[in-house]
């Protein structure tokens, strides 16, 4: 199936489709997009390339940076929203061609590998010969796609309504440096309250869980070509070296090593500047 600019365009539904992998390719450029939540008994990989995805599943949110993706099991409520110039493949499969794949939602890094075999998928007819090259390609396919792993850096979405509300708020902007006391203020709810939910509901202190956010944030900045000194601006960081500083604490090296060690579109430079 080709390439598809936009979203809109008339597609049957993947249920419908008697094939073991269906997928299909997206373009948008300069413009918004928004799918509501849906479902359908085929699980689906959403598969980011290029542009700021975030993927709902449930009650829970994904920041999706490029060359990630989000497992969605199958009879799961789902959507998708999109900012910018986009480029991004929905892959569906039966759940059953994927045994070894949980039940519940993930995010993880596309090794370049099944990168090709995805992009390969979207490009074969939708009924493609079983037993042809297009058959034995989603039989390695669905092999590498059942070896991935879950990824750590996640933003997890708690269903606390007071922590939803901050949640919400650091995803529309990421540059809020509020502290946990004014979020407490804002929500009226006492810190330690909002610290016990955090525990709880996501395993990590508020300071971790934002900075959750704005190392997926800046990874989706970072694969388009965006310097580190501008995505620690955007961030709120008054300096790019305490951006990098947060950044090696948590993922272990830096930002330009680890988008260039993950396949970034474009080369990345950790340039420090007062």
């Amino acid at each position: 199936m080709p390439m598809i600019a936009g979203i809109s365009a008339d597609l049957r539904p993947p249920d419908d489709v008697p094939r073991a992998v269906r997928a299909v390719g997206f373009t948008v450029s300069a413009t918004d997009v928004d799918r509501e939540l849906h479902s359908h008994h085929k699980a689906q990989v959403l598969f980011a390339v290029r542009g700021r995805i975030t993927c709902r599943v449930g009650d829970d949110a994904w920041l999706v940076p490029p060359h990630y993706a989000v497992w969605i099991p199958g009879d799961v409520r789902h959507g998708m929203s999109g900012r910018g110039n986009l480029h991004f493949y929905c892959i569906y499969v039966p759940p059953s061609a994927v045994p070894g794949l949980p039940c519940e939602p993930f995010l993880f890094w596309v090794p370049p590998l099944l990168r090709e075999l995805l992009r390969h998928a979207a490009r074969m007819p939708e009924l493609y010969d079983v037993d042809g090259p297009d058959g034995r390609a989603t039989t390695v396919l669905l092999d590498r796609l059942s070896r991935v792993s879950s990824e750590t850096l996640a933003f997890p979405f708690p269903r606390d309504t007071r922590l939803r509300q901050i949640a919400q708020a650091l995803l529309a902007n990421p540059a809020d440096r509020a502290s946990l006391a004014e979020w407490s203020r804002r929500t009226g709810a006492s810190g330690r309250t909002l610290t016990r939910a955090l525990g709880r509901e996501v395993g990590m202190g508020f300071v971790r869980w934002r900075q959750q956010l704005h190392i997926l944030a800046a990874l989706q900045r970072l694969s388009d070509g965006a310097t580190v000194r501008t995505v620690a601006l955007e961030l709120g960081y008054e300096r790019s070296s305490a951006f990098i500083a947060m950044f090696r604490r948590a993922v272990g090296t830096t930002p330009a090593r680890y988008v260039a060690g993950r396949g970034a579109n474009r080369p990345v430079r950790d340039v420090l500047l007062p």
